[in-house]
């Protein structure tokens, strides 16, 4: 059975996530991670996608990010991929594949769900013990949101501007949704919208795409179909 294309809806960002093959680790020392910000950099600024938030884990990445058209995630990852592959293999003595097959995304709804997966994103080193909060991991986007460090991987979006006037109070806005736990129910809507390909939104915003896309945005509800009424 053929594939189906990824949702894109334009201006709309999506979840993404990039695992190393069989769970294998996919950065082994510290200049990989700086060797694939660098690529990634390189390769989301020649094929127009905008990374708003991301965190480099062992063995895979998130990225939220916006595609300036259809091809711009899928030609971004392409190049990266076989830059780094070529580079993380010359580096540690191996061959083959690194990565799991086919990247998984989801597209969300930016107005309801963008903060909610920023956060969801920056807190995973958090969520897996490595670190006791997210500014003290340094592959992450959280240090430039957070506290302003310089980082040219970051694409800022219209809603971080909109959290306040100043940097300084926009730093200081963003902290502060960190306060707030984020719920199990919510860390598992992320997690299945994303493994299985769904719209990650509000009910509305899931009818708009499948309007625009003419393809089904969710999964189907359980349960035998009513009977048409008489």
């Amino acid at each position: 059975m053929a594939r189906l294309p990824r949702f894109y809806v334009q201006d709309q960002p999506l979840h993404v996530i990039a695992r190393g093959n069989n769970r294998q680790a996919i950065f082994a020392a510290e200049r990989d991670y700086r060797h694939f910000r660098k690529c990634l950099t390189e390769a989301a600024e020649t094929h127009a996608l905008a990374v708003h938030a991301y965190v480099f884990m062992t063995n895979h990445v998130h990225l939220l990010a916006t595609p300036g058209s259809a091809r711009s995630l899928a030609k971004t990852l392409q190049s990266l991929g076989r830059r780094y592959v070529r580079y993380f293999n010359a580096k540690h003595g191996r061959s083959g594949t690194l990565w799991e097959g086919r990247y998984r995304a989801t597209l969300i709804d930016s107005e309801a769900y963008f903060f909610t997966c920023a956060r969801y994103i920056e807190l995973n080193p958090v969520r897996a013990g490595m670190v006791s909060e997210p500014g003290a991991y340094p592959w992450s986007s959280f240090r430039h949101h957070a506290y302003g460090e310089t980082d040219d991987l970051v694409a800022v979006h219209p809603l971080y501007d909109d959290l306040d006037g100043t940097p300084k109070q926009r730093q200081a806005a963003y902290r502060s949704l960190f306060a707030e736990v984020l719920p199990e129910a919510r860390l598992k809507e992320i997690r299945d919208a994303t493994n299985k390909g769904w719209v990650l939104g509000p009910e509305a915003f899931k009818d708009r795409v499948e309007a625009l896309t003419g393809r089904r945005a969710r999964p189907l509800k359980r349960g035998r179909p009513k009977p048409p009424e008489p």
